[in-house]
């Protein structure tokens, strides 16, 4: 237990406040022979906590925006970003598992994969994409498909940016600003006239438009360097789970969030 009023100062100390005797009891690896299960499962778990984080901070980021709070929003990019940086920064620490070293613990982890990770999921979510299949992909748990539908059916975290940008006095259209937040985020030809003139005209919120685009090139980057640590890993064999391993993933690639921010490059 974390906190109890029943507990006196000299038995609420660092361990209890983090339930260290609970979270250093999770390591629980299949086989005790392997020695390199216990990294991958640390590393794996860590990313969870991240991931975790992420979420939280953009919740944050989201309502921030919304209210307009431009400085608010820029700390809270500020610190998603270096965030992951930390989780790129950890596929160094995976690779220093050899391909021998994973292949002699990997049919434990049966049909466990990474693309079930249901925080990565509502993650992508919040940001924009919709694809009702990731719902479908979870259809064994019904709290988990109730969390995906609520959060299709809510303004996604580029929804709150367009709307920061309106009150900002940013012409952005009012069907643009009004429209069906379960769809996918569509590009428009309006949206990316009004950024351009943003941008030359170098106004305060195009440093919130640049962090949006940082945030779309953060998470491509970690893609990007989680692709090629699978394919040095496991090479072309199927993923676990079923999937197609890094065939799959290569597909996620250079796939933005935010393709408007991305098309008006060309135009600056």
């Amino acid at each position: 237990m974390r906190y109890d009023r029943r507990m006196s100062d000299a038995a609420f100390n660092y361990a209890t406040y983090l339930e260290l005797d609970r979270l250093l009891s999770l390591q629980d690896a299949a086989s005790a022979e392997e020695h390199d299960e216990h990294l991958f499962i640390v590393v794996h778990q860590v990313y969870e906590l991240w991931f975790k984080q992420i979420l939280h901070e953009a919740r944050y980021l989201t309502a921030s925006l919304r209210a307009g709070e431009a400085a608010r929003a820029e700390a809270t990019f500020n610190r998603i970003l270096t965030i992951l940086k930390t989780l790129v920064a950890q596929v160094d620490v995976l690779e220093t598992m050899t391909p021998v070293q994973f292949s002699s613990f990997r049919s434990r982890l049966k049909t466990a994969s990474g693309f079930q990770s249901f925080q990565f999921r509502c993650l992508e979510v919040t940001l924009g994409r919709r694809d009702p299949a990731l719902v479908r992909h979870f259809g064994h748990d019904p709290a988990a498909v109730a969390t995906l539908e609520r959060l299709h059916a809510e303004p996604s975290l580029y929804d709150a940016f367009l709307a920061c940008l309106a009150r900002g006095g940013v012409p952005i259209p009012d069907d643009v600003l009004a429209r069906d937040p379960g769809g996918p985020i569509p590009e428009d030809e309006r949206v990316r006239a009004a950024l351009v003139d943003l941008y030359r005209a170098q106004a305060p919120l195009h440093a919130i438009a640049e962090r949006m685009v940082d945030l779309d090139e953060g998470l491509q980057e970690w893609r990007y360097r989680h692709v090629k640590m699978v394919e040095r890993t496991i090479g072309r064999k199927m993923g676990t789970g079923g999937s197609a391993g890094a065939e799959y993933l290569r597909s996620t690639l250079f796939r933005p969030f935010f393709p408007d921010l991305w098309a008006i490059r060309s135009e600056l």
